[in-house]
């Protein structure tokens, strides 16, 4: 089956801004910045990162079966000859007009998410919900960035229904030009939690970086916010002074649009009872969390601001799991049975960490099982960094978590915080603590493991499943 075109190769001339050399393609069916993963027919954009620039791939790409190339014109003389290219100034900004050109053909109901915890996971189910009710678009993995916000808006088709956005920063000032850019009609803030402190000097300062999802609103449009949290007003106030036409909020609190009534959470999910625009709504949702169960009102409030039927929403929310790094969960086939391990390596921050070993609280043991966590270090928190490690051992025991494994400085004096009989081991990085935890784990034993990407937990999770993954050990 042949795939549709995305672009066809004359309409990407005005967009990109660009004068071409080489033939013009009919068409492209997709846009690439990664030579490795580059499917045939598709556009590379030669993007200079940190670590390498895009263009000493190019000839990669046209090997891989891209139909054109977009490089900048410093290297077009040296790349000439290769098939087509579209040769512009500077490639970055080129795909950014490339993304505001998707924009302004789309059809589509936009929706931003942005929010210190939550982002990826709400966007996730959002997808879920909104592909049920028609053609939709979202940014994979977590293309929240300057590069990945752009490369997300020119990949959406002329034909989705909905469109879904995750917008990320670590410094203020950055989500502006990309809500510009998204023009959401619904921006969703999840919540606000100290985290990227080295670049805020509190979390008013959050609060504000956050809330700046609401200038890029289109007139008129839907600002939706987390109710429960401290600065909740902060983003209430900064929603009335955008574009916004409507403000609702969601959470526990009695003044919310779409208030959480009642929760019952196992490790397999959560039933929860809401009330939403005061119609009452029961549902489940396929992953068990306070978080997740708060957002999922969020989710909800977003489809009903697209004109989706609330009850058919909270339907598909019974479909919802969590993503890998993102509470995934595996089965690890020891010699003398199985246990259970919970992937929740993408990233942490000390609320994010609290809702990770609250759920692992939640989890049932084998018979002769033990609930394990494996904590590696939360990154760029500022200079309270070691005393918000050290403040999670309350956490720990109030869990009834039975046994710690840490990896990194930071996590260091929260180790010796706790009781002997909790502590397994601490090891200066995840590699220290690897095989030692490894032989540690037994039949019936559920393990967490949760760290900032910098600490490297997501290798550490890899090789735990390389094992005792697969089928289960003969007997």
């Amino acid at each position: 089956m042949t795939a549709a075109l995305l672009w066809s190769g004359l309409g990407l001339v005005a967009p990109l801004e660009a004068r071409v050399a080489g033939r013009l393609p009919a068409g492209v069916t997709g846009i690439s910045i990664d030579s490795r993963t580059l499917r045939p027919g598709e556009l590379y954009v030669a993007i200079r990162g940190d670590t390498h620039d895009g263009h000493d791939f190019v000839a990669a790409a046209f090997a891989a079966g891209a139909a054109a190339a977009v490089v900048d014109e410093d290297h077009a003389a040296a790349l000439s000859g290769s098939s087509c290219l579209y040769v512009v100034h500077d490639t970055l900004a080129a795909l950014g007009r490339l993304g505001a050109a998707a924009r302004a053909r789309a059809p589509a109901w936009i929706v931003a998410v942005t929010g210190s915890v939550g982002k990826t996971s709400t966007k996730d189910a959002l997808r879920l919900v909104m592909g049920d009710a028609g053609e939709t678009h979202a940014s994979v993995a977590s293309f929240n960035n300057h590069w990945g916000v752009p490369l997300t808006l020119a990949r959406m088709p002329r034909s989705a229904a909905f469109g879904i956005f995750e917008i990320g920063m670590n410094h203020p000032g950055e989500i502006e030009p990309l809500t510009a850019l998204v023009q959401p009609d619904i921006a969703i803030v999840t919540t606000v939690a100290p985290v990227h402190l080295e670049h805020f000097t509190g979390i008013e300062d959050i609060a504000d970086a956050k809330a700046e999802i609401f200038s890029g609103l289109v007139a008129g449009g839907t600002a939706i916010i987390h109710r429960d949290i401290p600065t909740f007003a902060r983003l209430r106030d900064a929603a009335l002074s955008s574009p916004a036409g409507t403000i609702w909020s969601f959470g526990e609190d009695a003044d919310t649009d779409a208030r959480l009534e009642s929760l019952a959470t196992s490790f397999e999910g959560s039933d929860i009872v809401a009330r939403i625009h005061g119609r009452r709504v029961a549902f489940r949702l396929g992953a068990p969390g306070r978080h997740l169960a708060v957002n999922a009102l969020g989710v909800l409030l977003a489809a009903s601001a697209a004109g989706i039927d609330i009850a058919a929403a909270a339907h598909s929310l019974a479909r919802y799991a969590p993503g890998r790094g993102r509470g995934a969960r595996s089965t690890l086939y020891l010699p003398d049975g199985d246990a259970t391990l919970i992937d929740e390596s993408y990233n942490a921050n000390p609320t994010s960490m609290r809702a990770a070993l609250s759920l692992l609280g939640t989890a049932s043991p084998g018979q002769g099982g033990r609930r394990i966590a494996v904590v590696g270090d939360m990154l760029e928190l500022g200079p309270d960094a070691a005393a918000m490690h050290e403040a999670l051992a309350e956490d720990i025991l109030a869990q009834g978590i039975d046994l710690i494994f840490a990896a990194g400085p930071l996590s260091h004096g929260l180790f010796r915080r706790l009781p002997t009989q909790v502590q397994g081991l601490w090891g200066e990085t995840a590699a220290a603590i690897q095989d030692p935890l490894a032989e540690a784990i037994g039949a019936g034993d559920v393990v967490m493991v949760k760290g900032s990407n910098g600490s490297r937990m997501g290798p550490l999770v890899a090789a735990l499943k390389e094992r005792f993954g697969g089928a289960p050990p003969v007997t």
